[in-house]
């Protein structure tokens, strides 16, 4: 009995380290799969080549639930959060393989296996609430996100497998405490960025709805050009059209546009400006000296500014 325990736990080591390097590999993927994100939000690095159309990705990644915390002066992304945990699991898997931790071998290896389950189980149940919220709310694919939920199944597996557990009781229990707490964690994080449980107006007689959407680097780049070149965006602050248009910007982008409130009533209003220009219909966008009325699309206005940067917007 005590010789087929000793080799049962021999055979354990010898598995642990390979579903430690299968671990380290597929944490690394996951660090570039989501650093790339990462270094796109912060503007970091052009536009991401995304399997399955750019266009999902953009929508998917640019949503209110691609950003953890927003305050005035800066924004994480969520990306962030899962780069961060894919490096911890990366560390946690090659920590026990250096030579110079021999001496604690022991330790380090169970230590490093627990954190490794709280981690990637962690990762796993919130990666189901994302992929819940893409079909459900934004309906949008996006393919990084896709890769992302598979590779922390793919780490939760491993480490289930390749761990030495002797108690699988405990495991479970303990990871079902922790997967409980993260849904719930996660849900209420996933309402609180939610447009649709937020009110779009201000309640402010006079003053345009809260832009909500997030706005992508190439967004607010091409805002920046508009304002730039001289273009104006005349609108009502009652108007839904309106609305519309800034919502394609998001709110940061939207902020860079010079815009003009020509409603009577409206906070700020220039409305002699406005009946100066002849303005009928809203919105309408003045553009090198012409004016055009209706919702433009951004392809459409950066063809009419001869914006001259990428247009994968």
């Amino acid at each position: 009995m005590g010789f087929s325990r000793l080799k049962s736990r021999r055979l354990q080591d010898q598995g642990s380290k390979f579903t430690r390097i299968a671990i380290a590999v597929l944490s690394t993927v996951g660090v570039i799969d989501t650093g790339s994100i990462t270094l796109n939000k912060f503007g970091w690095i052009g536009n991401l080549n995304c399997p399955g159309g750019l266009r999902g990705c953009d929508i998917v990644l640019n949503s209110p639930w691609g950003i953890f915390l927003q305050t005035n002066k800066f924004s994480i992304p969520l990306s962030l959060l899962g780069l961060i945990s894919y490096l911890l699991i990366l560390v946690m898997a090659i920590l026990p393989l250096t030579p110079i931790l021999n001496q604690q071998k022991n330790n380090i290896l169970r230590i490093t296996w627990w954190c490794s389950f709280y981690i990637s189980i962690s990762m796993f149940t919130f990666s189901l609430i994302l992929i819940s919220i893409m079909i459900f709310k934004i309906k949008a694919f996006c393919f990084f996100c896709l890769l992302s939920c598979f590779i922390s199944f793919s780490l939760l597996l491993l480490v289930l497998l390749g761990g030495g557990w002797e108690d699988y009781g405990k495991l479970f229990f303990r990871g079902f405490i922790m997967s409980i707490a993260v849904l719930l964690a996660g849900l209420i994080w996933s309402s609180s960025v939610d447009p649709s449980t937020k009110e779009i107006s201000n309640n402010i007689q006079g003053v345009p709805p809260t832009v909500i959407s997030v706005s992508s680097p190439e967004k607010i780049r091409l805002a920046e050009h508009l304002t730039k070149e001289g273009a104006v965006m005349y609108n009502a602050y009652w108007c839904p059209h309106c609305h519309d248009q800034k919502e394609m910007f998001g709110k940061e982008a939207a902020a860079k546009l010079n815009l003009v409130e020509c409603a009577k009533d409206g906070f700020n209003n220039q409305r002699k400006l406005c009946e100066a220009k002849g303005i009928s219909g809203f919105p309408s966008w003045e553009i090198n000296g012409s004016i055009d009325s209706g919702v433009k699309s951004l392809e459409e206005l950066a063809n009419l500014s001869n914006y001259k940067i990428t247009k994968d917007f």
